[in-house]
């Protein structure tokens, strides 16, 4: 199956980088995309031409699959014919009209809030002291760590403020993956957001590191998605 990965705010392909052995080893082909974080739509129009690059000569079927802000991505890229499923990893996963700031607001403010800086241009980074480790990835490793830390690009704040548009979880199949200790997207966020759409859903333990946390629980519910859509066993 063809899979496309698409990180979240801040991120960059290493966020995938344990899952990706896990799925070549199923015999998945993937690419992790790198968005520009500098709109919503520029991330979608990116996200689309990766696609269109990756399927080139196959015309697909493909299977998206976002962590975080990357849910909002997926949700508007799944309009792509190729498109057969979706996969959410810790992410939003917008309703049309709805920006990821109008779904974080109708909640409690998660815990990550008190470490959010804004830079001069309104752009978005968070400030990743020893507290901030100690209570938003008090799980990860040094290694894992050190990953997330090498990430740590800017994100422009029309990515959470631009509006979303038909959703693709409305017509395709969806998962979605429930981090229950997540104090950086709510998992009653997730958990509203998994029923809304209908997703298959399933839980893991810990922060919202997801795919470094848990990268086998994560590869597994890709399998299961990709052999639902593709109808391969």
């Amino acid at each position: 199956m063809d899979i496309v990965l698409v990180h979240g705010a801040g991120g960059r392909p290493t966020t995938w980088s344990e899952v990706q052995p896990l799925l070549a080893a199923r015999g998945h082909r993937t690419v992790a995309v790198t968005n520009p974080l500098t709109s919503l739509e520029e991330d979608v129009a990116h996200t689309g031409a990766v696609v269109e690059e990756f399927i080139q000569g196959t015309d697909g079927p493909l299977l998206l699959v976002g962590h975080s802000y990357g849910g909002a991505v997926i949700t508007n890229v799944g309009r792509h014919p190729a498109v057969r499923g979706l996969v959410y990893i810790a992410a939003f996963g917008p309703d049309e009209g709805e920006t990821v700031n109008g779904i974080v607001e109708r909640y409690e403010p998660a815990e990550i809030s008190a470490y959010m800086r804004r830079g001069p241009n309104g752009e978005w980074k968070s400030e990743a002291s020893e507290e901030f480790w100690a209570e938003i990835g008090p799980d990860l490793s040094p290694a894992q760590r050190a990953v997330v830390e090498a990430e740590g690009r800017k994100a422009e704040n029309l990515i959470f403020t631009q509006p979303t548009g038909k959703p693709a979880w409305g017509t395709l199949p969806s998962w979605y993956l429930v981090a229950d200790d997540d104090r950086t997207l709510r998992p009653d966020a997730q958990r509203d957001m998994a029923a809304r759409m209908g997703a298959v859903t399933e839980h893991v333990p810990g922060s919202h590191y997801t795919t470094l946390v848990h990268p086998q629980r994560v590869a597994d519910l890709i399998h299961t998605a990709a052999t639902a859509v593709s109808g391969t066993s």
